[in-house]
């Protein structure tokens, strides 16, 4: 994006709505997302820290006045300048405690939408982190109103906030103090914790100095601060953006250092359970967000996450189909193929199609669309193969329609009626069947239109062999047995060659399900993965802040964290066990699917065995096939000697 555009609008009267062509952007980014809000009272400078995080001069409006220039929320996606095939999203909100909004609860909303949306919150503000700076944020005690996690508890507790908040940084501009406590110098980091101490007591006015502070501590699973001198001159402040060489050194420094420490820490934006947003996805989970807060509702972050799964999932069975159809119908464009080339690739591609489908899907726990997307291909595949028959069939006939044209021709002339004109056919059909054979690329259905083909001469045949004087009765009774064994060996090399390729499907079944299990396994291990990183991060969080509190004399707060912790620990152990539980269910499925898949074809198999096996055999060679009709005499013009003169081994 060459410049910013409004991603929340706050409409005419004050209603927040989403700006369709700021959705249509996000939908075009695949890549995952960096989201870094800042938040802060207006005419802070926010503007000013965004579009040095997009490595522009200018972009977020500057206001050179005390009026508040950016309404809504605000976006910026850029190319990430540190992590390759990431886009790193910067988002200016609207400046809060502005007098002229009508709706008091318009700052708590688009705090709440900032938390929601970023991997990483900065909160900007002037002087110093003093007690009324902590009270002008009065909008992170108000979160609970905004947020909660499931929608099954009704005494839900804030205590899991911490696994999803972004990260907290507090950017103090204008700071003119000297970093330093009971008279040691300290970081700004101990700055901002000696800001965030916490006062012994439980009278109301303890409570209510703490609150913010608590707040503050506990929802976020990191704290960082910056501390910004004045840039320039107070009467310049207003055209910084024109101003970048004249800008205080030191100013420039804490700058640098700040946006190093965003491209270097900030991490891709993350839902509930560890998924990775991409842009498409954030552009959802925008447009759910305000439409629950502008209806007065409240987001629950799992159903919001559910309500992605639903989206994705259905792109990405759509995503994977798309990829297999694509490969399919390049091969289409060689049919007809002998069957073990189409299962080979119908394999390929639906291994490739279950990755693509794996990589975008999450949370279908019950392998619902997993399902869908593998009905969908093996329908294809189907298809696919009905689509490479007619190929095949449409093949073969032409090319024995275009050997058999002399004979047709012939037969139209009445060559073959007169004596010993049998023979004449019989070799002709031998000549055509031979170079019928040879014939490459013939596909699937080589022999089943073969054993038309001679069923239909077969007709041509009988009348020929009846009519031609040279013959004895008794030899024209023999010539009928031969013809009838020629095509019930035609028929057993049919029968047989469908059930090579029923072998073949049911193995590359096989080897299709043996693939999608494994991709599975791997699906669920990751997904597990990020359960337990994004726990342990919260844990983490959990730990300093408690040592922090017994450090301070916090016994009793340390110790009902003591017990939020164990609560933490175990709805964690619960969530992972019914995790494994799920994708127990989900393999049983998918194999009972293949079993009952597997079975099917098997019987089909057998049944196939045992017609083939009932059939008598024929006694010539059926590759031989018209030369076994040639008996002793008849290619010499025949005594019935009984010796045979074909070029055949029978």
């Amino acid at each position: 994006m060459d410049e910013p555009v409004c991603l929340i609008d706050t409409g005419s009267e004050g209603k927040l709505c989403v700006q369709e062509s700021a959705l249509q952007i996000l939908q075009q980014i695949q890549e995952p997302v960096v989201v870094v809000a800042v938040v802060g009272l207006y005419r802070t400078g926010k503007s000013y820290l965004m579009n040095r995080l997009a490595g522009k001069q200018t972009g977020f409006a500057l206001g050179s006045t005390i009026e508040s220039k950016t309404k809504g929320i605000w976006m910026w996606c850029v190319s990430h300048p540190t992590k390759a095939g990431t886009t790193l999203m910067l988002l200016d909100t609207e400046g809060l405690g502005d007098v002229n909004k009508g709706d008091s609860k318009h700052d708590t909303k688009i705090f709440s939408l900032a938390v929601l949306l970023s991997s990483t919150i900065v909160l900007n503000s002037r002087g110093t982190i003093d007690n009324r700076a902590i009270e002008e944020l009065q909008y992170v005690t108000e979160l609970t109103e905004y947020i909660k996690v499931k929608s099954s508890d009704e005494d839900e507790d804030d205590s899991e906030f911490v696994k999803f908040f972004p990260s907290f940084i507090w950017a103090v501009r204008d700071f003119t103090l000297e970093n330093k406590i009971n008279g040691k110098y300290v970081t700004e980091d101990q700055y901002l914790d000696y800001a965030l101490m916490l006062k012994p007591g439980t009278k109301r006015t303890v409570k209510e100095f703490n609150l913010p502070r608590e707040c503050i501590r506990k929802y976020f699973p990191s704290r960082k601060c910056f501390t910004f001198p004045f840039p320039t001159n107070p009467d310049n402040v207003s055209r910084l953006e024109s101003l970048d060489p004249a800008i205080s050194p030191d100013f420039q420094k804490v700058s640098h250092n700040f946006s190093k420490f965003i491209f270097d820490r900030s991490e891709v934006k993350k839902l509930k359970d560890g998924h990775t947003v991409t842009g498409r996805v954030l552009g959802q989970l925008v447009k759910t967000y305000v439409d629950t807060i502008s209806s007065g509702e409240v987001p629950f972050l799992e159903n919001a996450v559910i309500a992605m799964s639903l989206i994705e999932n259905e792109s990405a069975v759509k995503e994977g189909i798309q990829v297999y159809k694509s490969g399919m119908e390049k091969l289409k464009d060689s049919f007809p193929v002998e069957l073990k080339e189409v299962s080979s690739e119908h394999q390929r591609l639906s291994s490739l199609a279950t990755q693509v489908f794996m990589k975008r899907s999450f949370k279908d726990n019950e392998g619902i669309f997993m399902k869908c997307l593998e009905e969908d291909i093996n329908k294809l595949f189907d298809g696919y193969l009905c689509q490479n028959e007619e190929a095949s069939k449409k093949r073969c006939e032409n090319l024995l329609s275009s050997l058999s044209a002399p004979m047709t021709e012939n037969l139209k002339k009445g060559f073959y009626a007169r004596s010993g004109g049998y023979v004449l056919f019989s070799q002709d059909l031998e000549d055509i069947v031979k170079e019928y054979k040879i014939q490459a690329n013939k596909g699937v259905k080589a022999e089943d239109t073969l054993e038309e083909f001679l069923k239909q001469k077969c007709v041509d045949s009988n009348a020929i062999l009846q009519a031609d004087k040279k013959l004895t009765e008794k030899e024209k009774k023999i010539m009928e047995e031969r013809e009838k064994a020629v095509l019930l060996a035609q028929e057993i090399n049919t029968k047989e060659q469908k059930q090579r390729q029923l072998e073949e499907k049911m193995e590359a079944e096989r080897r299709s399900n043996e693939e999608r299990m494994i991709q599975m396994k791997e699906k669920m291990d990751e997904e597990i993965r990020l359960q337990r990183e994004e726990a342990k991060r919260a844990m983490d969080s959990k730990l300093r802040e408690q040592a922090d509190l017994l450090e301070k004399g916090f016994k009793e707060k340390a110790d009902r964290m003591t017990k939020e912790m164990e609560d933490f620990r175990r709805k964690n152990k619960e969530a992972e066990k019914k995790s494994d539980q799920l994708f127990k269910n989900m393999t049983e499925n998918m194999n009972k699917r293949h079993d009952e898949n597997m079975k099917l074809m098997m019987r089909q198999h057998s049944e196939q065995m045992k017609a083939i096996m009932s059939m008598p055999r024929p006694k010539s060679d059926s590759s031989s096939l018209i030369l076994c009709l040639l008996l002793a005499g008849l290619a010499g013009g025949g005594s019935g000697s009984g010796s045979c003169s074909c070029r055949c081994s029978c």
